[in-house]
């Protein structure tokens, strides 16, 4: 693709990486990438809460909406540390949001329809639990001692959710037990009343089994997941969202991570008017790894983002993330921010992550911010990379030279670009459905 950049991380670095580009009607970039003078760009025109404009009012440092720190002029002053967040069940403990802050400043607030500040009072879409016979499904209320032991709010709208919730659904994979199947969750809305939802599974220890989170319908929905994977358990958790097109989805999905398991998450984002996830993997004994992946396609006016979290708090694990997103027509947007942070105590860490976007027509817009701390000197590897560009011309020649018309090689590449995440899912069934979704997409744009 056009615009790559490549960033191999030595031991004791510390980094802030931050790359965007944008395919847009006039060709110009909406927002700036870096200087290459150390700064940040000095500001960025039109961020509200529909994602564009600051507003005014100097605040003394001659910036308008800006404040000084230690990376440059920024429209925030963020945590020294990502693992600095704030994270609270309390609702009050998360101020008004006006889109300034850094985890918001990509999303169109008022797009979320009221999820950020209204009562999350309308009823929560309908869950269904198929597949293994041999897992246990249960609804429970809020009030049962298991919710919350894997997850804590880290923003405004999970907390909300947290604390709207009346009943949630638990499903356990006892342990040792292996799964006679996929666990099919079908979640499917049918109102768009401002709603919120909870969700925990339990892999218990040395447990193995595949979890499909099946989103459809329409919703104004946030939705917590919590996500234990027990020591030694083998889980693979799939977050499909083929919502209707007027569906809003904001989803944490945080995961605990045990001792020498095995965590796969793997989230594929085709349908909704704005779907924003926030998967996080939190490392909590030694030994294990965790491989998060993800598939987006954005279409005329879609706002699709992804904002991960990995944690590595204890030492000697192992971390890949893999996301692919395709974008087309006038106003699609995505947002990716990969956040990996490496403790002092997380000596022996081995990572990677690693974000592309596909531009297919004029008009789109990606934004991908890959950042990597490291607060230890003692790793195995670290790096990052991320690009965003458009069709490679030499890739469309030599398809067309053997006599494939443009069209279908053009899909070809789209297709094949896509086809690494979905093969990950390893749900046969599920595999052809996601394939077969991305070639209505094509056809959609008329590629």
């Amino acid at each position: 693709m056009a615009e790559t950049t490549h960033t191999e991380i030595s031991p004791d670095t510390t980094l802030e990486g931050e790359v965007t580009a944008i395919g847009d009607l006039d060709g110009k970039a909406r927002i700036g990438a870096p200087s290459g003078t150390g700064e940040r760009p000095a500001a960025i025109d039109g961020f509200t809460e529909e994602g564009e404009s600051l507003p005014g009012g100097d605040d003394g440092t001659g910036q308008l909406g800006f404040k000084k720190h230690s990376h440059g002029n920024a429209p925030v002053v963020p945590e020294a540390s990502r693992g600095e967040r704030r994270r609270s069940f309390d609702l009050a403990d998360f101020p008004t949001l006006t889109g300034l802050e850094e985890d918001w400043r990509f999303t169109p607030l008022k797009r979320l329809r009221g999820l950020h500040t209204d009562a999350l009072s309308g009823t929560a879409p309908g869950i269904e639990v198929g597949g293994a016979g041999n897992v246990t499904v249960e609804t429970v209320g809020r009030g049962d001692a298991r919710l919350g032991s894997a997850a804590t709010p880290e923003d405004r709208v999970s907390a909300a959710a947290w604390n709207a919730f009346t009943e949630a659904t638990v499903i356990t994979i006892p342990k040792e037990t292996v799964a006679d199947g996929e666990v099919m969750v079908k979640v499917t809305g049918s109102t768009s009343e401002a709603a919120a939802q909870h969700i925990l599974i339990h892999a218990e220890a040395f447990s193995k089994a595949v979890v499909v989170l099946d989103h459809s319908g329409s919703v104004t929905l946030a939705q917590n997941v919590e996500i234990i994977v027990g020591d030694g358990a083998q889980l693979t958790v799939v977050s499909v969202q083929e919502w209707d097109d007027d569906a809003v989805h904001v989803s944490s999905q945080q995961a605990k991570v045990g001792r020498d398991a095995r965590y796969k998450h793997v989230v594929v984002s085709l349908g909704g008017d704005l779907v924003r996830l926030t998967p996080s993997s939190i490392f909590t004994a030694t030994g294990a790894e965790v491989e998060m992946y993800g598939l987006y396609f954005a279409d005329a006016g879609q706002h699709l983002e992804q904002r991960l979290l990995v944690d590595h708090a204890v030492p000697n694990c192992k971390s890949r993330v893999t996301y692919k997103g395709a974008l087309q027509g006038v106003d699609a947007h995505t947002v990716w921010v990969g956040d990996v942070l490496i403790r002092k105590a997380a000596e022996g860490t081995d990572t990677y992550e690693t974000n592309r976007n596909l531009i297919l027509t004029d008009g789109a817009r990606s934004d991908s911010v890959p950042n990597l701390e490291i607060e230890t000197g003692l790793i195995e590897g670290a790096g990052h990379a991320s690009a965003t560009g458009r069709f490679d011309d030499e890739h469309l020649f030599y398809l067309m030279a053997r006599g494939i018309p443009e069209k279908a090689a053009r899909r070809l590449v789209v297709r094949g670009f896509l086809t690494e995440v979905i093969q990950q899912i390893k749900v046969p069934a599920l595999e052809e459905r996601l394939s077969e979704s991305v070639e209505r997409e094509l056809a959609a744009g008329n590629l």
